[in-house]
């Protein structure tokens, strides 16, 4: 069995025990909160500290994108490997480099970015590229709440409560309605200038909407849509297509929870989903496997 804690109890958090338990090969060994709180409200360890929780194969770490680096760093650092959910798709490749020389001199490895975008759509939109290796992959995202901008909303000023909606308008192009419960006093217009400026929403067109009451918008399904169309050696005209529609933390911890599993079947260092064997991400012998899907 793989001894897995999960790190940090927030949306992820809660599904990630829920994962962990319904796994066959996974035993959880505790909870990491920064404040244990309710210990009565769990059936095992709740801790401040992970050292309190004995031997770990393998860290969870469901804590917000901005926090991953540092969290991933002091794990791996004590031999323990991690795996992550980082969603800023352009700062990968540098957290990657990172993550890969801590993971190698603690002996340990990360896989990072490992929810469903980027994480299992990576695999995906891999796999299109190989089918046709000249062409356009468009990525539709939604409509549906993303977790990563949710949460950078709702640290800003001012802001009490948020929900970031993405709505795609077409040709991987999306629009971010912003709802956001103001604290008394706030501003919205100061609120609006804060959120539009964040590496989140600069990008793309960016709508604020104060609300009085967030938790009477709040539905955390979301979806996507990807459309490959391209060149299968000589041959135009390859038209692939991939569309889900999910519960966005109960699968980007679904996602991590495979690639737990993952994790400590590779050598030391850093990796993202695309450069790992999809059979690591099953239970079982691979022989099993390939009996099964190939």
């Amino acid at each position: 069995m793989i001894r897995a804690a999960v790190v940090g109890y927030g949306n992820i958090g809660r599904f990630a025990v829920e994962a962990v338990n319904a796994a066959p090969d996974i035993e959880l060994a505790g909870i990491v909160r920064r404040k244990a709180g309710d210990k009565e409200m769990f059936d095992l360890p709740v801790v401040e500290d992970a050292s309190s929780l004995g031997k770990i194969d393998v860290a969870l770490l469901c804590v917000p994108t901005r926090n991953v680096e540092e969290t991933a760093i002091s794990y791996l650092a004590k031999g323990i490997s991690t795996v992550d959910s980082f969603d800023v798709h352009s700062e990968i490749p540098a957290l990657r480099r990172k993550l890969d020389g801590a993971a190698k001199a603690g002996n340990a490895a990360a896989v990072l970015s490992a929810g469903w975008d980027p994480g299992s759509d990576s695999v995906i939109r891999a796999l299109l590229e190989a089918c046709a290796p000249k062409g356009i992959t468009y990525t539709n995202f939604g409509p549906g709440m993303s977790m990563g901008h949710t949460v950078a909303a709702k640290g800003k000023d001012g802001v009490a409560g948020a929900l970031s909606m993405t709505i795609p308008t077409g040709t991987g192009v999306h629009r971010r309605m912003v709802y956001v419960q103001l604290k008394p006093g706030a501003n919205l217009e100061e609120v609006t200038a804060l959120i539009k400026a964040d590496p989140y929403f600069s990008n793309d067109e960016t709508h604020v909407i104060a609300v009085p009451d967030i938790d009477a918008l709040m539905d955390m399904g979301h979806g996507v849509s990807m459309t490959r169309k391209g060149v299968s050696g000589k041959t135009d005209n390859q038209m692939f297509e991939f569309r889900m529609q999910i519960n966005n933390p109960a699968l980007t911890s679904q996602v991590m929870v495979s690639c737990a599993r993952a994790v400590v079947r590779q050598k030391p260092g850093g990796y993202t989903m695309i450069e790992l064997p999809p059979v690591d991400f099953l239970p079982g012998e691979r022989e099993s496997w390939v009996a099964k899907l190939v």
